[in-house]
């Protein structure tokens, strides 16, 4: 069985999101920094990265067999037109399934949960096999940690500061959780990619 991991691009004062969802041509303006293109489901979105970034990327990608997601970021890119991201299984925690659109898409690789993170995430394990879960960033993976469900994470640090919107952690009712790292993979194209591993309780 795999690890429950998440990763964000984040800013160096702590958002995901700048207000009212800015700020995304700062936090990925290295997704467009190179010359080597990251294969995508969906041939509109071209990633190309630099040779620093494309490996660290690669492999991180590689390891993920299934996602867990909010129904915001759903909505936001309208389900991937039924591709998903990367073309992982993806499990959607949510508080109603959207049946329509569920019906124009039969064959998408989503799954709709709407009994909690928890209960998303052993789906996606048994979805990913022997690989690892990804779980997206902000309430949904600080929802995660709260029930010490997250085993690993992985920042692409951006050198910009947003000044407020959405933060990468929200509301942790369990803080202070303890972190090992950081492992500096790489210093990439204006981004600085670090992992941590979280402390189980207890440990």
């Amino acid at each position: 069985m795999g690890r429950v991991i998440t990763a964000a691009a984040v800013s160096l004062d702590g958002y995901i999101s700048g207000p009212n969802e800015s700020g995304f041509e700062h936090l990925f303006a290295w997704f467009d920094g190179g010359e080597f293109e990251v294969p995508m489901p969906d041939p509109k979105i071209k990633i190309r990265l630099s040779a620093a970034d494309y490996p660290v990327m690669v492999d991180f990608w590689s390891r993920i067999g299934a996602f867990v997601c909010g129904r915001h970021l759903f909505d936001l890119n309208d389900g991937w037109d039924g591709a998903s991201p990367q073309g992982w299984p993806t499990v959607v925690v949510t508080h109603s399934v959207p049946h329509d659109w569920v019906a124009a898409h039969p064959n998408a690789p989503l799954t709709f949960v709407t009994d909690g993170v928890a209960s998303a995430i052993e789906q996606a394990r048994s979805l990913a096999g022997d690989k690892d879960v990804g779980v997206a960033s902000g309430k949904i993976s600080s929802q995660a940690l709260d029930l010490a469900l997250i085993d690993e994470f992985t920042l692409q640090m951006i050198p910009v500061l947003l000044g407020d919107g959405v933060p990468l952690f929200e509301h942790l009712a369990n803080a202070p959780i303890l972190l090992d790292g950081p492992d500096l993979l790489v210093q990439g194209n204006r981004v600085t990619h670090l992992r941590y591993q979280v402390r189980q309780p207890g440990v």
